[in-house]
């Protein structure tokens, strides 16, 4: 069978990957390397056995599918000029820098009758198999996505860089509407929000309380999920998920609690999680996910099978961030219109007396002979974050 003809562009942190993956499944031929930056596509290129180019113009009528990893600002030109030649396209989260730019490239998409994927990579990890052992209708959402600051994605947020993330997750659990939208955010480095919580609610009930960061000491990547079938807690970072789940016993009121002691908390612990509430450990494909996604876009390429995540359910994902900025950039901090709105413009922090200031800073800011009353002079400075 011929090959199918595949380019990516945008070869930085994350493309580069892209190409790896790309030039090594049998049934791909990786026609070239695209970037601006020509000497990074040449460097990844020659790694490759492949050609650079420093226009992605200059593929549109080489190839059958593109893979794109450019900046968010650039999706909607980029995957807008492969689309309008009917190629089959692959951009990275999130599909555009705004639910109208997505919405732009799923109506090319269907205009030219070709496949539109989104990167959206965490349905691809092993840790959501868990749900396949027990197939939920939750309730209740939490979701935690925390890292540090990578000077990546510096084009957008931390809504579409991060939680877009849990938005389709939560979407891929519910097909319901959705009734309210309640968000805060802050920025911590400038421009965009860093740091955000969403509080969505859905007309069947359903409620997911979602946070994300990128100004986070720690990595965190979870969710936790609870319903009439049990809990589930999801940690996406070590591909694992674990499953608590009622016991017939206790469904059916017929508990025996007669052989637990307790005046033992850890008896107790054992007999609650073990006999009362199932426990179970799930372990998930070990395979990477990113090859599991780009595998699947390839094979929805060449046989015309729908990915994982195509553009209609990337668009309800852009559309409920949509939602979460809206709400985040029309937060009212002090509850008053004449107050700050939105993730930059915070409340100043209040300004103390130094009467007001005890222990550490007032008594290592002077000495024994100095008087028990400091003076401002004698105060440290406050500095910023």
């Amino acid at each position: 069978m011929t090959p199918t003809r595949v380019a990516v562009v945008g070869v930085g942190h994350l493309g580069r990957h892209h190409a790896r993956i790309l030039a090594a499944i049998p049934e791909v031929e990786l026609v070239a390397v695209a970037d601006t930056r020509i000497e990074q596509a040449r460097a990844v290129a020659e790694g490759l056995g492949t050609r650079a180019v420093g226009d992605y113009r200059e593929l549109l009528d080489r190839i059958d599918a593109v893979s794109i990893a450019v900046p968010t600002s650039l999706h909607r030109e980029v995957a807008g000029a492969f689309l309008e030649r009917g190629i089959a396209t692959m951009v990275e989260k999130p599909m555009a820098a705004t639910p109208a730019e997505a919405e732009e490239l799923v109506k090319l998409a269907d205009a030219r009758g070709c496949l539109l994927q989104v990167g959206h990579i965490e349905r691809y990890n092993p840790a959501l198999s868990a749900l396949d052992a027990m197939p939920m209708r939750p309730k209740y959402i939490a979701a935690e996505r925390l890292s540090t600051y990578t000077f990546r994605s510096t084009d957008i947020g931390v809504v579409l860089d991060l939680m877009i993330h849990d938005i389709d997750l939560v979407l891929s659990m519910t097909a319901s509407a959705v009734r309210s939208v309640a968000a805060v955010g802050v920025s911590v480095f400038g421009g965009h929000e860093d740091v955000a919580n969403a509080r969505i609610e859905f007309e069947d009930g359903c409620v997911a309380n979602l946070t994300a960061s990128r100004a986070s000491y720690q990595a965190v990547r979870k969710m936790r999920l609870w319903s009439a079938e049990g809990y589930a807690t999801l940690d996406f970072a070590s591909r694992q998920g674990t499953l608590v789940r009622p016991s017939d016993q206790l469904r059916l009121a017929q508990l025996d609690l007669s052989e637990i002691d307790f005046s033992t908390p850890a008896s107790v612990k054992d007999q609650v999680f073990g006999k009362i509430l199932r426990v179970d450990q799930v372990q998930g494909d070990p395979r990477d996910q990113l090859a599991m996604e780009l595998v699947d876009f390839i094979h929805a390429a060449r046989t015309g099978t729908k990915p994982r995540v195509d553009g209609e359910q990337a668009l309800r994902a852009m559309r409920l961030a949509g939602l979460v900025l809206e709400s985040l950039n029309a937060h009212q901090w002090e509850g008053t219109a004449s107050g700050p709105v939105g993730p930059s413009q915070i409340p100043q922090p209040l300004s103390a007396s130094p009467s007001v200031l005890r222990g550490p800073i007032s008594w290592r800011s002077r000495n024994p002979r100095q008087s028990a009353a400091p003076s401002s002079d004698s105060l440290p400075t406050p500095t910023g974050p």
